[in-house]
């Protein structure tokens, strides 16, 4: 949980934000934004923190008032984040990229699937009219592709570690499953391989990226081998080559396991650097 602050924080010393007044406060995601994404009973559940042990279990966590209002919260920040992004071009959230919790309820430590909540709001609202999802974090964006799964106006794309959680991927429109110890260079020529035919293809409305720093070799959960430097090409090339194809971008935290918070907020403060030299 350290880590939302601290890269708050780096962002500040990096002088990528001028101050903490300087960042936008979301509100708390209403119940009926949570059911566009997940059951209502399920959504029930967590507002009033009447979970069963087992689904609780499959989280992670314990669903407190605490967690409870922290992801609503975090939901509202991809919301709002994606409305910038329309009104101005790119927008992030320093939060965000629960892509495991599907429909039916929370795993993997997401607990409301913010990038899903939000697509299903801006299609709803008819504020866009096509999506493109670009989910980067190491494990396979399934609670996303799950979401999306109906609904041909969102394309879901995953570049993830194939052995990695979850043994049970839920398809996406695309899947990439890399081996365990991909470096630098594979993976970027992989991207750029993949990424500017897919704007073309969807000519999508906006762009959510998926920034998971957890394919860097030293993350716990990871199972890559990307460094410092080959992290830093791949958001700034998501980012420039988004902005090029003149696409709306919303950037999402994603996932990144690491003891030393000051390394792990280093590592995401990548992509929201880049957002702020885009914007």
């Amino acid at each position: 949980m350290g880590k939302y602050r601290a890269v708050a924080e780096q962002l500040l010393r990096d002088g990528a934000v001028a101050s903490m007044e300087d960042y936008h406060q979301p509100i708390m995601a209403p119940e009926a934004w949570l059911t566009l994404a997940h059951d209502a009973d399920y959504v029930a559940g967590v507002l009033g923190q009447t979970l069963d042990a087992a689904t609780q279990r499959k989280i992670g966590f314990k669903v407190t008032k605490f967690i409870e209002h922290r992801t609503r919260t975090s939901v509202a920040g991809t919301v709002l984040a994606a409305r910038l992004a329309l009104e101005n071009g790119i927008a992030g959230n320093l939060a965000g990229g629960s892509h495991h919790a599907t429909p039916e309820g929370g795993a993997g430590f997401c607990v409301f699937n913010d990038v899903g909540v939000a697509g299903k709001l801006l299609l709803a609202e008819g504020s866009v009219s096509k999506l493109l999802i670009v989910d980067l974090d190491v494990h396979q964006g399934d609670g996303t592709a799950k979401i999306f799964a109906d609904e041909p106006r969102a394309f879901t794309f995953s570049l993830h570690c194939e052995k990695n959680w979850p043994r049970r991927k839920v398809p996406s429109d695309l899947d990439i499953g890399l081996d365990e110890g991909i470096g630098d260079d594979a993976y970027l020529r992989t991207l750029a391989a993949t990424l500017p035919g897919l704007i073309s293809q969807e000519k999508p409305d906006l762009v959510f990226f998926n920034a998971g720093v957890d394919p860097h070799r030293e993350d716990r959960l990871g199972l890559l081998d990307l460094s410092d430097d080959g992290l830093a090409k791949r958001e700034a090339y998501v980012i420039d080559t988004v902005k090029r194809a003149g696409v709306p971008h919303c950037v999402v935290m994603g996932g990144g396991y690491s003891r030393d918070v000051e390394a792990l907020a280093k590592r995401h403060a990548l992509a929201f650097a880049e957002v702020a030299q885009a914007a």
